[in-house]
């Protein structure tokens, strides 16, 4: 099995670093390629983070009674609080943890206010974690995390194409500005070239659009996401005819005791819900903030203090140190490491425990659901794969529970490193899992 799993490992383009262990329910390895280098595992760090939630907090099936967005009125002052919660919500449709309740119960208490105070200061500004490379901030990839959050800290536009040699048409919330260059074109490929400097408040557009291309959809990610939160709700309290007199400001770093009760308080649904998406549609900025709170309840919400937990968590599960560094909650940190051998020890370890099997089903499924929606298919493990996969420039990696032709569950974990630029390394690792499929 090694032999064939090596030679299909080996159809990679030349250059290609791989790791890959797999183990039986008996914790026998099968095949073993590597298995105590250190790979960058990519959002696969996002098992390793989400698993420390179900290992360390203990109501994640509940109401998140102690992460929603509150407000409260000091002076004419509105201060909107946050305590962590990823889903914040102003989407018209919203139905459920929606910013235009907390509107609502401002314009139901007064009918003018002076600032309106985006509180992020629950935790440490820490809007990125070290080792993200600097290009993705801009995008909705790397976007700040904060402990006051909303809409996923993300912007839409909406590009629609004009008439030919015209700017096409950009729709958008208006908190950014932009710097239209785009060209619409008679024909040929649309090739929009989008472009923030962090900290910048005007997006970029150059590049051209065809003039019979359907809209495109562009997501921008938000330096101050405590500032925009404010600025939502202040347009929110406009609509209710609230007046806003003072101006928008946001609040970071060491925490301002409340000199008032809230007014009201937000309750999102279960953390469990929400760690689905994480590991169902690989969310970073959800990761982020779920490593954060795995302290919140005797800890400051800082990156340290959400890794001793994480630490913690592969003591339990009797993994060497020597088999991990990381530096972040989502994996889009460069200096994340993890050996394949101590990825599968803890994947056995999770198995084990009695929340495993609930937190396996967050997990995508092979041609199923999630990010694996389209691999896999029509192949020995569709809907017979559950796996976390991960990509950053030249990695690739996959990591979880595979059920084989006879109803063998085996645990693995399969990284590959510097990728030639231009290659994949997803069939050679698609073909390697299959091969093993097949045999147990």
């Amino acid at each position: 099995m090694q032999a064939r799993v090596e030679a299909e490992l080996a159809r990679a383009a030349t250059g290609t670093r791989f790791g890959l262990v797999v183990a039986d329910d008996q914790g026998h390895e099968i095949v073993a390629i590597n298995p105590d280098q250190r790979f960058i595992p990519a959002s696969v760090t996002k098992v390793v983070t989400t698993a420390a939630a179900w290992a360390t907090l203990t109501d994640l099936t509940l109401p998140d009674r102690s992460g929603g967005a509150a407000v409260r009125i000091v002076g004419r002052d509105v201060i909107l609080a946050g305590h962590g919660d990823a889903r914040l919500s102003s989407a018209p449709d919203c139905v459920a943890n929606c910013l235009a309740q907390l509107a609502d119960a401002i314009a139901a208490r007064t009918r003018r206010v002076d600032r309106v105070i985006g509180d992020a200061t629950r935790f440490p500004d820490e809007r990125w974690s070290a080792g993200m490379s600097w290009n993705n901030i801009p995008t909705r990839s790397g976007t700040a995390i904060a402990a006051l959050s909303l809409d996923d800290n993300e912007l839409v536009l909406r590009v629609t194409p004009g008439a030919v040699g015209a700017a096409p048409a950009i729709d958008h919330a208006g908190y950014l500005a932009i710097d239209n260059r785009a060209v619409t074109v008679a024909a040929g490929e649309t090739a929009l070239l989008v472009h923030r400097l962090p900290f910048d408040r005007t997006i970029r557009i150059a590049g051209t659009i065809a003039a019979d291309a359907g809209p495109r959809i562009v997501r921008m990610g938000i330096d101050d996401p405590a500032h925009y939160a404010a600025w939502r709700l202040a347009a929110l309290l406009r609509e209710r005819r609230v007046k806003v007199r003072g101006d928008i400001v946001s609040r970071y770093g060491a925490a301002v005791a409340a000199t008032a009760p809230d007014l009201a308080k937000l309750v999102p649904p279960p953390l469990a819900d929400d760690i689905r998406d994480i590991n169902k549609l690989s969310q970073n900025l959800h990761a982020e903030l779920l490593l954060r709170r795995l302290s919140r309840h005797d800890g400051d919400g800082s990156v340290a203090d959400g890794q001793r937990r994480v630490d913690a968590m592969f003591a339990a599960a009797g993994v060497p140190r020597t088999a991990w560094d990381l530096a972040d909650g989502s994996g889009m940190s460069s200096y994340n490491r993890i050996a394949p051998r101590g990825m599968v020890m803890l994947l056995r370890w999770i198995a084990a425990q009695p929340w495993g099997a609930a937190w396996r089903a967050t997990l995508p499924v092979g041609g199923v659901d999630g990010t694996l929606a389209r691999r896999f298919r029509g192949t020995a493990l569709e809907g017979r794969i559950f796996a976390k996969t991960g990509s950053l420039n030249g990695t690739a990696t996959l990591a979880g529970y595979l059920l084989g032709k006879r109803g063998r569950v085996l645990s693995f974990a399969l990284f590959a490193n510097d990728v030639p630029s231009g290659a994949s390394a997803l069939p050679a690792m698609d073909a390697a899992l299959i091969a093993i499929a097949d045999d147990y």
